[in-house]
């Protein structure tokens, strides 16, 4: 005796089937990015912005602030004042970046440096040092060599902040007693002079 299905059932589970594989879900009816279109004169999808737009948290006229540049050149000074906010602002966000690679000190010995990543250089070389913060900037922008760009993940603001901290790190490394305001330098005992303080 042959043991086989009812053709309607038969016919009922094949058209479950076939319209089960349907790609409309998948296929909508949408228009790409500088797709053509029949719909516009123009015969283009994307329409032209709305005269008189203005971006909205991407108006980048501060050339000096988001570019660390002036005139072609790096620039020298911070485009805003210093201040304690700035430099505790920096030192964490410095402390998040970029350790892992330059250590607390920005001695390039990181703990990835220690597991074998290739070494940065010292930020107290006399070359770093002498290098105005608008390079700095422009690094941690930009990445150099073997660093990678942090724009995504630092804020314009921040970045320099990270260059103001990496400047009070470097002053801090070479910094003369006679550097001090005279009101701090009588502060300072005697002892921690040292034979070597000017």
């Amino acid at each position: 005796m042959r043991n086989s299905l009812p053709w309607g059932f038969t016919a009922i589970v094949l058209a479950l089937l076939a319209s089960a594989c349907r790609q409309d879900m998948h296929d909508q009816p949408k228009i790409q990015p500088l797709e053509a279109s029949g719909f516009y004169e123009d015969g283009r999808a994307s329409r032209p912005l709305v005269e008189g737009t203005i971006p909205r948290g991407h108006l980048r006229e501060d050339a000096r602030f988001f570019t660390g540049m002036a005139g072609g050149k790096e620039i020298a000074e911070l485009p805003f004042p210093i201040t304690a906010k700035v430099l505790e602002r920096g030192q964490d966000r410095f402390n998040i970046f970029c350790v892992p690679c330059h250590d607390r000190l920005g001695n390039g010995l990181g703990i990835v440096v220690r597991r074998g990543f290739r070494r940065p250089p010292t930020f107290h070389s006399e070359r770093l040092r002498a290098l105005p913060v608008g390079h700095v900037y422009d690094v941690v922008t930009n990445g150099f060599g073997a660093m990678q760009d942090y724009s995504t993940q630092v804020e314009p603001r921040d970045r320099w902040a990270i260059a103001a901290y990496i400047r009070a790190l470097q002053l801090s490394q070479y910094a003369k007693l006679s550097d001090l305001p005279a009101g701090l330098r009588a502060s300072i005992p005697a002892a921690s002079k040292g034979g070597g303080a000017k």
